[in-house]
């Protein structure tokens, strides 16, 4: 890219800007998976910015169409779309809803496999219908489209499995004993495949993540040098499970509503190259604190965010290997006795 990035690591690089006009200059066909939370369709505004559900699916469009050109043929798009309600009343928007319909039947995207994000830890919300007038239950659950150019996109759910039950852990041990192969009521037909050891259980499409975060590298650097925090923050496991069965090493995995950029910390981890794009400096500037080593200090970190904020590039793994080296130094310049 042309554009000059706010900050880059080993892997990938973050921008700040209107995520329209830095998608224009990534190349047709070159990006292996889109994965982002979007500002939702809320009734009360946030700091970062949100439409009127009357507005999203326009508005979301015009990102999504050069999404659409960008992602390449096995590509995929995921989307994190929390719930809304009506205003003034107890009945739900159905904008996200709206959008999928909208994506699926004009941009000709294919909906791979809708996805639910059930956070266990989520407040009570709205307040009016369920704290006060306790007449709807809180609402704890996302919608999660995984949208594909075509209908084969590449994937492998071998990369996600989960834990095996305690029941299919006793099946495994003595299949003899607790393992009996017939055919269900349902009329499905249980054959000796069932108690081959896989490795996990295949995932279902409902995810449980907490989201419940507290002390991660990111929070404790804001708090430390005093510097607001991205309000709405997505829990690494999310882009994590996505990122896992969808692309592999080296793969282009890119962020258009950034935000804290967990996707491209994640992406980091895990070998992927990442682009994030953020319209709001600040958030550009505080995401980097996801890369920083343990190592820096107070005094350092404020000056990463400050550097970022002005405007300046910086490679962030040449700036701390500076940093640490030049401390390094001088320990042991403290320690010569002249």
């Amino acid at each position: 890219m042309q554009t000059k990035y706010s900050y880059k690591t080993n892997f990938g690089s973050a921008f700040c800007g209107d995520s329209r006009h830095l998608l224009a200059e990534l190349k047709d066909e070159s990006v292996d998976l889109f994965v982002t939370s979007p500002p939702f369709a809320l009734q009360r505004q946030k700091d970062y910015g949100n439409k009127d559900e009357f507005e999203y699916v326009e508005w979301f469009s015009a990102f999504a169409e050069i999404v659409h050109k960008k992602l390449k043929s096995t590509g995929s798009f995921v989307i994190d779309l929390g719930g809304a309600y009506q205003k003034g009343s107890p009945t739900r928007s159905l904008y996200n809803f709206r959008l999928l319909i909208h994506l699926c039947d004009k941009l000709k995207f294919y909906l791979a496999e809708d996805f639910y994000w059930h956070n266990p830890a989520k407040l009570p919300s709205p307040i009016e219908w369920v704290n006060k007038r306790k007449i709807r239950v809180k609402d704890s659950v996302n919608t999660v489209w995984w949208l594909s150019k075509n209908e084969f996109p590449k994937s492998d759910i071998t990369k996600v499995l989960v834990e095996y039950s305690d029941r299919m852990k006793q099946l495994l041990e003595n299949p003899a004993k607790f393992y009996t192969p017939r055919n269900r009521p349902s009329g499905h037909q249980i054959s000796k495949n069932f108690s081959r050891d896989n490795g996990g259980a295949i995932p279902s499409n409902l995810l449980q993540i907490s989201n419940t975060d507290s002390n991660g590298s990111y929070l404790k650097a804001c708090k430390t040098i005093g510097v607001k925090q991205h309000p709405a923050r997505f829990p690494s496991k999310l882009p994590e499970f996505f990122i896992k069965m969808l692309t592999d090493k080296n793969d282009l995995v890119v962020d258009i509503f950034a935000g804290s950029n967990t996707t491209g910390a994640v992406a980091e981890t895990e070998g992927r190259n990442w682009l994030s794009f953020e319209e709001q400096s600040h958030y550009v500037a505080t995401s980097s604190f996801r890369f920083i080593s343990n190592k820096l200090n107070d005094s350092e970190i404020k000056e990463i965010y400050e550097r970022i904020i002005s405007g300046e590039d910086l490679n962030l793994q040449t700036y701390q290997n500076d940093l640490i080296r030049n401390c390094n130094n001088s320990q042991i310049l403290s320690k010569i006795d002249y």
